[in-house]
């Protein structure tokens, strides 16, 4: 099953510093590189320029999300979960 997780800036965050140069970035980018090697991302993003961030999961629950990237490095510091919702694929390129 597919959920869609969307991520917020947390209180670590430092605005107008790259990805790279924020507090714990190796643990961070390790973690999530692990979790696309898994399957579990299967895409992932910054959307807008506000901070927000996107991943579409492959997960059995919402509750399974949220465990997942509660081991996160960057969770609660500067990435805090927003949503998680349940996705229904109807349109799917992948399956050609």
């Amino acid at each position: 099953m597919f959920h869609v997780l969307l991520r917020q800036s947390g209180p670590e965050w430092r605005s107008g510093r790259p990805l790279e140069q924020q507090v714990g970035w190796h643990g961070h980018a390790e973690y999530m590189d692990g979790l696309v090697a898994a399957g579990v991302i299967v895409l992932g993003g910054p959307i807008g320029s506000d901070g927000r961030v996107v991943h579409a999961v492959e997960a059995e629950s919402e509750d399974a999300v949220r465990a997942t990237f509660a081991r996160d490095p960057w969770s609660d510091t500067h990435l805090r979960v927003e949503a998680v919702e349940p996705w229904t694929i109807r349109l799917d390129a992948r399956s050609r």
